[in-house]
Protein backbone atom coordinates (compact mmCIF):
# COMPACT_ATOMS: atom_id res chain seq x y z
CA UNK A 1 0.00 0.00 0.00
CA UNK A 2 1.51 3.46 -0.91
CA UNK A 3 1.14 6.89 1.39
CA UNK A 4 2.09 9.90 0.83
CA UNK A 5 3.26 12.45 3.82
CA UNK A 6 2.00 16.01 4.34
CA UNK A 7 3.91 19.12 5.87
CA UNK A 8 2.83 18.73 9.03
CA UNK A 9 3.67 14.96 9.86
CA UNK A 10 7.65 15.81 8.57
CA UNK A 11 7.56 19.32 10.67
CA UNK A 12 6.37 16.93 13.89
CA UNK A 13 9.32 14.50 12.63
CA UNK A 14 11.41 17.17 12.44
CA UNK A 15 11.52 18.35 16.11
CA UNK A 16 8.99 20.49 15.30
CA UNK A 17 6.56 21.13 18.13
CA UNK A 18 4.50 19.30 20.12
CA UNK A 19 6.42 16.57 21.64
CA UNK A 20 3.75 13.64 21.92
CA UNK A 21 3.42 14.63 17.80
CA UNK A 22 7.18 13.95 17.52
CA UNK A 23 7.58 10.73 19.38
CA UNK A 24 4.64 10.11 17.66
CA UNK A 25 6.06 10.75 14.00
CA UNK A 26 9.22 9.59 14.91
CA UNK A 27 7.35 6.14 15.66
CA UNK A 28 6.13 5.93 12.56
CA UNK A 29 8.64 6.67 10.28
CA UNK A 30 11.04 4.47 12.06
CA UNK A 31 8.19 1.34 10.26
CA UNK A 32 7.66 3.19 7.24
CA UNK A 33 8.04 1.00 4.02
CA UNK A 34 10.57 2.98 2.56
CA UNK A 35 9.98 1.96 -1.47
CA UNK A 36 6.05 2.66 -0.99
CA UNK A 37 6.38 5.98 1.19
CA UNK A 38 6.27 9.20 -1.04
CA UNK A 39 6.62 12.78 -0.18
CA UNK A 40 5.25 15.64 -2.72
CA UNK A 41 7.92 18.15 -4.11
CA UNK A 42 5.61 20.44 -2.69
CA UNK A 43 5.52 19.46 1.12
CA UNK A 44 9.54 19.64 0.98
CA UNK A 45 8.80 23.36 -0.46
CA UNK A 46 6.81 23.59 2.40
CA UNK A 47 8.96 21.86 5.10
CA UNK A 48 11.92 24.26 4.59
CA UNK A 49 9.61 27.39 4.58
CA UNK A 50 8.84 26.41 8.44
CA UNK A 51 11.67 24.88 9.55
CA UNK A 52 13.12 29.06 8.25
CA UNK A 53 10.03 30.96 8.97
CA UNK A 54 8.36 29.63 12.12
CA UNK A 55 11.33 27.19 13.60
CA UNK A 56 14.27 30.01 12.78
CA UNK A 57 16.68 27.40 11.06
CA UNK A 58 19.03 28.66 9.00
CA UNK A 59 18.27 27.70 5.68
CA UNK A 60 21.84 25.73 5.00
CA UNK A 61 20.31 23.38 8.13
CA UNK A 62 16.70 23.46 6.66
CA UNK A 63 18.12 22.29 2.82
CA UNK A 64 20.07 19.42 4.64
CA UNK A 65 16.71 18.27 6.01
CA UNK A 66 14.74 18.23 2.72
CA UNK A 67 17.93 16.64 1.19
CA UNK A 68 17.53 13.99 3.75
CA UNK A 69 13.96 13.45 3.51
CA UNK A 70 14.58 13.10 -0.10
CA UNK A 71 17.21 10.73 -0.02
CA UNK A 72 14.91 8.29 2.75
CA UNK A 73 11.66 8.11 0.18
CA UNK A 74 10.55 8.52 -2.96
CA UNK A 75 9.79 12.10 -4.07
CA UNK A 76 6.67 12.59 -6.30
CA UNK A 77 7.12 15.52 -8.63
CA UNK A 78 4.68 18.35 -9.20
CA UNK A 79 3.53 18.23 -13.22
CA UNK A 80 1.16 19.92 -15.34
CA UNK A 81 -1.51 17.35 -14.82
CA UNK A 82 -1.16 17.52 -11.28
CA UNK A 83 -1.74 20.91 -10.81
CA UNK A 84 -4.51 20.93 -13.06
CA UNK A 85 -6.48 17.55 -11.19
CA UNK A 86 -5.30 19.78 -8.08
CA UNK A 87 -7.40 22.99 -9.34
CA UNK A 88 -10.39 20.55 -10.39
CA UNK A 89 -9.81 18.95 -6.39
CA UNK A 90 -9.57 22.64 -4.94
CA UNK A 91 -13.01 23.98 -7.19
CA UNK A 92 -15.42 20.97 -6.62
CA UNK A 93 -13.71 20.44 -2.65
CA UNK A 94 -12.80 23.78 -1.71
CA UNK A 95 -9.30 22.80 -0.78
CA UNK A 96 -6.71 25.47 -0.72
CA UNK A 97 -4.51 25.23 -4.01
CA UNK A 98 -1.36 23.95 -2.30
CA UNK A 99 -3.10 21.02 0.17
CA UNK A 100 -4.95 20.18 -3.38
CA UNK A 101 -1.69 19.98 -5.34
CA UNK A 102 0.15 17.52 -2.76
CA UNK A 103 -3.33 15.82 -2.51
CA UNK A 104 -3.56 15.79 -6.61
CA UNK A 105 0.54 14.23 -6.21
CA UNK A 106 -0.71 11.21 -3.94
CA UNK A 107 -3.48 10.23 -5.96
CA UNK A 108 -1.40 10.72 -9.45
CA UNK A 109 1.30 8.47 -7.60
CA UNK A 110 -1.10 5.74 -7.00
CA UNK A 111 -1.23 6.28 -3.12
CA UNK A 112 -3.88 5.07 -0.59
CA UNK A 113 -2.96 7.32 2.27
CA UNK A 114 -2.72 10.74 2.82
CA UNK A 115 -0.90 11.38 6.24
CA UNK A 116 -2.21 14.84 7.50
CA UNK A 117 -3.35 16.57 10.45
CA UNK A 118 -4.87 19.65 8.79
CA UNK A 119 -6.47 18.07 5.69
CA UNK A 120 -9.85 16.46 6.86
CA UNK A 121 -10.19 12.94 8.26
CA UNK A 122 -11.60 10.29 5.99
CA UNK A 123 -11.70 12.88 3.02
CA UNK A 124 -11.38 10.26 0.07
CA UNK A 125 -10.76 11.72 -3.75
CA UNK A 126 -9.54 9.40 -6.71
CA UNK A 127 -8.77 6.28 -4.13
CA UNK A 128 -6.39 8.41 -1.43
CA UNK A 129 -7.68 8.54 2.04
CA UNK A 130 -6.33 11.43 4.53
CA UNK A 131 -5.39 9.59 7.52
CA UNK A 132 -4.67 12.07 10.88
CA UNK A 133 -1.61 10.01 11.83
CA UNK A 134 -1.77 12.31 15.70
CA UNK A 135 -5.80 11.15 16.25
CA UNK A 136 -6.28 9.04 19.71
CA UNK A 137 -7.55 6.35 17.91
CA UNK A 138 -5.53 5.35 14.92
CA UNK A 139 -6.96 4.54 11.39
CA UNK A 140 -7.30 1.02 10.24
CA UNK A 141 -5.42 1.28 7.13
CA UNK A 142 -2.48 3.16 8.57
CA UNK A 143 -2.37 -0.07 11.49
CA UNK A 144 -2.34 -2.21 8.65
CA UNK A 145 0.32 -0.79 7.15
CA UNK A 146 2.26 -0.56 9.86
CA UNK A 147 2.14 -3.86 10.66
CA UNK A 148 2.84 -4.84 7.17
Amino acid sequence: MRLALDTNFLVYAEGGGDSAKEKTAEQIVAKLPVDSTLIPVQVLGELFRVLVGKFGRKPESARKSILSWQNSFPVIETSHSILLAAADLAVGHRLNIWDAVIFAAAAGAGCRLLLSEDMQEAFTWNGVTVVNPFAAKRHGLLDELLEE
